[in-house]
């Protein structure tokens, strides 16, 4: 032992670099402070990579002696990085004072210093320091505190699990302590003990403390519940003794357990009691946990959603309790609420859901309500469905409903006065209730798109002669006295246009822009439309309703408004009106209709009237005037068809997302094959598409994705060329929320290369987690390096980098490195097809500010071809119903919509059409943010290319081929 001593102590060498000099001097003569803050440099240049195997000596002289907490701590750290091997692997002879002062700390008489040191045995691998180390460790599980006791049994943990042979009785020695602790996490880290080493132990401990599970703490019984889960799941006849203990736990003081335990209460019975104990443990939990995070309700309601599809019947009884969670202020909680409980609605329960969710409109009125007015649409969108689903609520519903016809805003408004057309035309016995209430909250309206519906709907479905003279009383009233300005205006302008006009300076034309309209048209905007708007839209308010919107430059509404009173003019005349009565409406109506004209002509209109409203108003009058009886029928008869034909073709199921894996549907009696089985003889060519590929998955490295469509080795980048001392390929794995590259580094040198680390940046709304470890390769060997890399929206990423590494035996001031291609991230990852309402996707259509229009230049055959070709490119889902594409047509026009898995909306309008073996046209893209748009017209525009060259090629080909004459 001496003479090892006296060769370790010689261990000084010549030729020092500089900062291991100064280092050294620092550790040997400095003060306590600076012996510390060197001690902290020391472990951070080791972190880093750097060789400082010449310190470790002037370490153990000088700093391994000092009896400092502090110092003490950073000392273990230390010994937990360095190398304690040399270059063949055996212990280092410096490690025997190592030993030596470790043991020292063992029974050091302060608990700190042998809590800490005994943490520290926990995570040596070196058999050699721990074998003499075992007296001292067995020691201190009778210590009397608990923090030595506790970290003693994960030392022994550490010793058994990865050399059983030094201490073989360590399972029992920590059973019989388990028996004897009273301390709570010194009993938890017994039980991992077992739980990990000798499971039968674990299981012995728990039969015989299995009554008084429900009083241990909180971190023993997440251990008992996930040894419950690995019994029951290895010996399934145990199930039956752990269900009640499992039940137990669902009444645990503490959250988590009550999660881990309903979890385990589903994976060990599918019976109808313990479903609904383990569901109402979930519901508790998103109910009560009011403060927690609402990432953990979102995880607790997509465990609900899971019980949800396997067993509905069990989650119908308890729908009044999941509604409870709509009281988070969360609107991505409330809405998955709402979609969870959509399904789980019948007719048993129906009344009691349309309470409840007409309590929470009216608790939408509150002014101090977060976003009431996003969730007042959420609901009124959400009882639409509910009304439509079951007939029976419809007419109370709608009722309730009308109330919110006043909105300003016009968005909850023409939601409702939506949801009322749907229902008057879907249920005819409850139209004559629905209009009354229609004319009953007339007054109240105040947006003019609410307005143009409700003037639709009035002059479609009043049929009777007391019905057409309330509605035309309650138009009358809204828009008030005609004319709509008088003749004193009309005279004060005369005088203004006689008086002497001063010269004045001309105002320069102004500036026309293109501006997208709602429909998704383009129009020219000049200034003075852009001036005229803000006067528009103070006038609404001025006065009644109907009247504020006409006097505010509205003569859309104006010419709906003619429309519609003229049928109602000409529902009279079928009914057999008396004429003098027949006549007094119609002079009502002309009257009105050319005051809307001269007010539209005048000087008072904040903006003068369209072309396209003054024809239908001139038509209006014409039919009025001149009746003819192919335009009666198609204003009274035809209009109604056509909506209700709209309403059949409506598709009932919103969009499949394409990347859920298909369900195949088998015979019972159908044979099952068995490659592995087979004969070579029994491969012929008809079985090839039936064979089970998984043994060809498992040896090409070949790997679905969710599409069924896109393999692992498709995702391969090279990352350097085949020349560069380091080789490296990365294969990008995608998931929800991140991405994981798992990066090949081959050494292609003759040399060993140290300190090898991956750095990688980032463009975009990508982070990188975590820096990847730094790695020596020996020449010619390979190493698998991870990074994990968040995403948090589904714009354009890019993910660079380089490599960087030093040589073994060379010594150079600046690193080494080798510059990576780039890695761009497929947005088609994270977008999947989705469904949205008519009215809805209008609406995003015109907020939407990012628009990318492309355009179409196809060599395929037909425009439905075409279309399939982008949606599958795209994955988008295509909103136009099936009948309205069905037929052979050279022209198309489809609206498509996606989502992300981030809740980004995606919409795309195609119009083309096919001239001259080509198809041409238009397809454009919306969403909020501009790299979705990009993105998405790169696919398209990269699609049609690699489509048309294709094309190009076969054409060459065949004619090549051709015979010549």
């Amino acid at each position: 032992m001496g003479d090892k001593t006296c060769t370790v102590l010689i261990s000084y060498e010549q030729n020092e670099p500089p900062q291991i000099s100064e280092l050294k001097r620092t550790l040997e003569t400095a003060t306590l402070p600076e012996k510390i803050e060197a001690m902290k440099r020391v472990i951070l240049l080791l972190i880093a990579g750097e060789n400082l195997s010449q310190l470790l000596m002037t370490i153990i002289r000088f700093v391994m002696p000092i009896d400092d907490h502090q110092l003490k701590k950073l000392l273990l750290l230390y010994l937990e990085i360095v190398d304690k091997t040399s270059a063949d692997g055996k212990l280092l002879s410096e490690m025997i004072l190592v030993c030596n002062a470790i043991r020292n700390d063992l029974i050091h008489p302060n608990e700190y210093v042998r809590g800490s040191t005994l943490r520290f045995l926990s995570k040596l691998k070196e058999p050699e320091i721990l074998e003499p180390l075992l007296p001292s460790v067995r020691t201190n599980l009778e210590s009397k505190h608990a923090y030595v006791r506790r970290n003693a049994v994960l030392a022994l943990y550490n010793v058994y699990k990865n050399f059983d042979y030094l201490c073989p009785d360590a399972p029992e020695l920590v059973y019989s302590f388990l028996l004897n602790e009273g301390d709570a996490s010194c009993k938890r880290n017994a039980f991992i003990m077992l739980f990990n080493c000798a499971q039968e132990k674990a299981v012995e401990y728990l039969s015989e403390t299995l009554d008084q599970v429900s009083g241990m703490g909180e971190i023993i019984q997440f251990i008992v519940v996930e040894l419950i889960r690995k019994v029951c799941r290895n010996t399934p006849t145990e199930r039956p003794k752990y269900i009640k203990c499992v039940f137990t736990l669902l009444s645990s003081t503490s959250s988590a357990v009550q999660y881990e335990a309903a979890g385990t209460l589903l994976a060990l019975s599918s019976a109808p009691t313990a479903v609904k104990a383990a569901t109402s443990t979930y519901i508790d939990l998103l109910v009560k946990e009011q403060e927690s995070d609402n990432n953990v309700k979102m995880i607790v309601l997509d465990r609900l959603l899971t019980i949800k599809q396997r067993h509905p019947k069990i989650m119908e009884e308890l729908l009044m309790d999941i509604l409870r969670a709509l009281a988070s202020p969360n609107m991505d909680i409330r809405k998955k609420t709402v979609d969870i409980a959509l399904d789980l609605i019948t007719v048993k329960n129906i009344e009691e859901v349309v309470q409840v969710f007409k309590k929470e409109i009216l608790k939408t009125q509150n002014k101090e309500f977060e976003h009431a007015e996003q969730y007042r649409q959420l609901l009124i969108q959400t009882i639409h469905t509910c009304a439509v689903k079951f007939p029976d609520v419809a007419a109370n519903v709608a009722t309730v409903l009308m109330e919110f016809l006043g909105d300003p805003q016009g968005g909850s408004a023409n939601d409702v006065i939506i949801f009322v057309r749907e229902v008057i035309e879907r249920y005819p016995e409850l139209r004559s209730q629905l209009v009354g209430k229609l004319i009953e909250f007339f007054p109240t309206i105040r947006a003019s798109k609410v307005f143009r519906t409700a003037l639709w709907i009035l002059s479609e479905y009043s049929s009777t002669s007391d019905e057409i003279d309330r509605v035309f009383t309650a138009i009358k009233e809204g828009y008030g006295e005609l004319p709509l300005f008088t003749e004193e205006e009309t005279d004060e302008e005369n005088k203004e246009e006689t008086k002497e006009k001063k010269p004045v300076a001309q105002a320069p034309a102004p500036r026309a822009r293109a501006k997208v309209l709602a429909d998704g048209t383009y129009a020219t905007q000049s200034a003075l439309t852009e001036t005229a708007a803000p006067a528009a839209a103070a006038s609404v308010t001025s006065g009644p309703g109907l009247r504020g919107v006409l006097l505010g430059g509205d003569f859309f509404l104006a010419g709906v408004l003619s429309i519609s009173l003229t049928k109602l003019a000409l529902k009279l005349e079928d009914l057999n009106t008396e004429a003098k009565t027949l006549n007094l409406y119609v002079s009502e109506i002309l009257l009105l209709m050319v005051s809307v004209l001269r007010y539209g002509k005048s000087s008072q209109t904040p903006s003068p009237i369209d072309p396209d409203s003054e024809e239908r108003i001139i038509s209006a009058i014409n039919i009025l005037t001149e009746p003819d009886s192919d335009i009666k029928r198609a204003l009274i008869v035809q209009c109604k068809e056509a909506y209700g034909h709209q309403l059949i073709s409506k598709p009932t199921q919103p969009v499949q997302n394409t990347n859920r894996s298909k369900e195949v549907s088998v015979q019972v009696d159908d044979v099952i094959k068995i490659r592995q089985l087979r004969t070579k003889k029994t491969y012929g060519l008809e079985d090839l598409d039936e064979m089970d590929d998984s043994d060809l998955i498992k040896a090409t490295g070949v790997e679905e994705n969710a599409d069924g469509h896109s393999y692992k080795l498709n995702k391969v980048n090279q990352l350097t060329g085949f020349s560069d001392p380091i080789y490296a390929e990365a294969v990008v794995i995608v998931h929800q929320y991140d991405i994981v590259l798992d990066v090949t580094v081959i050494n292609q040198t003759p040399k060993t290369l140290q300190n090898v680390a991956l750095e990688l940046a980032t463009l975009g709304d990508l982070k990188l987690v975590e820096r990847p470890q730094v790695y020596t390769i020996a020449p010619g060997d390979k190493k698998q390096i991870k990074a994990n890399i968040k995403v948090s929206s589904t714009d354009t990423g890019i993910i660079f980098g380089n490599i960087v590494y030093d040589i073994a035996g060379v010594q150079s001031g600046d690193k080494n490195s080798v510059v990576l291609n780039e890695i761009h991230i497929d947005i088609m990852d994270y977008i999947s097809p989705a469904y949205c309402h008519d009215l809805k996707f209008r609406s995003m259509w015109a907020e939407f500010e990012w628009e990318n229009k492309i355009a179409v230049n196809s060599n395929l055959s037909s425009v439905n071809d075409y279309l399939k070709n982008i949606m599958k490119s795209t994955n988008m889902g295509c909103l136009t119903p099936e009948s309205a594409l069905s037929g052979d047509s050279g022209f198309l026009s489809a609206n498509l919509y996606a989502k992300s898995v981030f809740g980004e909306d995606a919409l795309a309008n195609i119009s083309v059409e096919r001239l001259d073996d080509k198809i041409s046209g238009f397809i454009r893209i919306r969403s909020r943010t501009q790299g979705i748009a990009l993105s998405l017209g790169d696919k398209i525009t990269i699609k049609q290319r690699e489509d048309n060259n294709r094309s190009s090629n076969s054409q060459a080909q065949e004619t090549k081929a051709a015979p010549q004459e």
